[in-house]
């Protein structure tokens, strides 16, 4: 029970994680929440200026999000053929003396949570590559020359989010996939792999300082748009 419970363990935090953030999110401004009033901003100063400019940090982000998308694939192919080595995988385990009995069945059942990791980051990646590329397309539909209304803005800034909030989510599978890596070291080690890895995403997303810089840039760009109000 306890090696069923430590292999589990990394896919419920990370599922856990991802619905507990967004609760705590309303009570604290985390970075991503934060991060997204500057995507509004980019989107308004996207309407006042025609230039690649936009198109080329549109392109950056959607290349770094491929990547990571193509590093899944490999990741899951990597999985698939430890699946059929999986007697020399023993082995080697075996040989190293961990002061543990690794079964058939504990070992397959690990390996299948780790490929379901990775293809949960792959499905995350390529959805947010998808909505990075309606991103852009919406971008691109802008009317310079008529204007656009804050509801636009508003639609463009929440698919550019979306994009972002899928990225965040594969890149976490990723750092929950390391953690279970722990598993063949000690069946309880996984589990404080976990929760020294949710504790460093809390505060990298609520208390880090990245998290006060981009609050202070918020503070003071609300300021200017004030300023620029009353003048």
């Amino acid at each position: 029970m306890s090696t069923l419970i430590s292999t589990l363990f990394p896919l419920i935090c990370y599922l856990a994680y991802n619905i507990i953030v967004p609760q705590v999110e309303k009570l604290r401004p985390s970075l991503s929440v934060i991060m997204n009033m500057q995507r509004r901003r980019w989107v308004a100063n996207a309407t006042l200026r025609e230039s690649p400019f936009d198109a080329i940090l549109s392109g950056n982000i959607m290349g770094s999000v491929s990547f990571l998308a193509s590093t899944a694939v490999l990741l899951i192919l990597a999985i698939f053929a430890v699946f059929g080595q999986i007697p020399a995988l023993m082995e080697t385990l075996n040989s190293l003396s961990l002061d543990r009995v690794y079964t058939l069945v504990d070992v397959q059942l690990h390996l299948v949570v780790m490929l379901a990791m990775f293809v949960l980051a792959f499905f995350a990646f390529t959805l947010s590559l998808r909505q990075f590329n309606h991103f852009c397309i919406m971008l691109g539909a802008i009317d310079h020359v008529g204007g656009t209304t804050d509801e636009e803005i508003d639609a463009i800034t929440r698919m550019n989010a979306l994009g972002a909030k899928n990225f965040n989510s594969g890149i976490r599978a990723y750092y929950f996939s390391v953690a279970s890596v722990a598993w063949f070291i000690s069946e309880w080690l996984p589990i404080v792999a976990c929760i020294l890895t949710v504790m460093i995403l809390a505060h990298r997303e609520f208390f880090s300082s990245a998290h006060r810089t981009a609050a202070s840039a918020a503070v003071i760009a609300a300021r200017r748009q004030q300023e620029k109000l009353k003048l």
